[in-house]
């Protein structure tokens, strides 16, 4: 596939639509290939084969094969990105509140795309430790601040003591999600039963250090 030889409008220009879909066509499926080869294995002739595009096609958009890869690993965080106005149902019970909202991070975690990204991160972040700022700032900071924002609501009631919500929400988060999503890393497997425990157990264990109880 030549990036150029789609229909053109009157203008000479392809439509912005199909500009779009060729663009994010070229991005997925270099992807593909950097996971499969890393990023030293991957060459751009490799990358316009698996496209269907010629090098020069390629370089006439991207500066040099780090472009592209900063390109494609740029895509696949605006897949991953949680969205904006991110909500939870909040209740009074803060142990079911948190089950629900661990749920719905682990599940985005380690959905397709999710685990993608994550492969791509722990093998490129070292060389481009941009990448891995990026997935933070976009992947992971809504559902922190939602998250912290809990915290401090429950903690201002008197129902939980945080020294720092922000860190308690880190702290939570990587409970919920780092076990799980190491051994679907590894080629692993968890059911869904499997996955609804583990994230109970990390809501238990959390609140055993958060919960304010009654003096004796």
């Amino acid at each position: 596939m030549d990036l150029r030889s789609a229909p053109r409008s009157r203008a000479g220009r392809p439509a912005k639509a199909e500009a779009e879909q060729r663009r994010t066509l070229v991005l997925d499926r270099a992807l593909e290939v950097f996971l499969e080869r890393g990023y030293e294995g991957a060459t751009v002739e490799l990358i316009a084969a698996a496209v269907g595009a010629s090098k020069r096609t390629l370089y006439a958009h991207y500066e040099d094969k780090t472009a592209l890869f900063k390109a494609a690993v740029e895509r696949a965080i605006e897949l991953y990105a949680e969205p904006e106005g991110l909500t939870i149902i909040e209740s009074d019970d803060i142990e079911e509140t948190l089950v629900a909202l661990g749920r719905m991070r682990l599940a985005h975690v380690v959905s397709p795309v999710g685990m993608r990204l994550q492969r791509i991160l722990n093998a490129e972040a070292y060389r481009f430790p941009e990448i891995f700022e990026w997935a933070i700032e976009r992947g992971s900071r809504p559902m922190n601040i939602l998250l912290a924002a809990l915290l401090r609501r429950h903690a201002a009631l008197g129902r939980i003591e945080v020294g720092s919500p922000e860190r308690a929400a880190a702290v939570f988060l990587s409970m919920v999600v780092g076990g799980p999503a190491r051994l679907l890393q590894a080629g692993g497997r968890i059911d869904e039963a499997e996955l609804e425990e583990s994230v109970r157990f990390a809501v238990r264990l959390f609140l055993r250090g958060a919960l304010v109880r009654p003096a004796p």
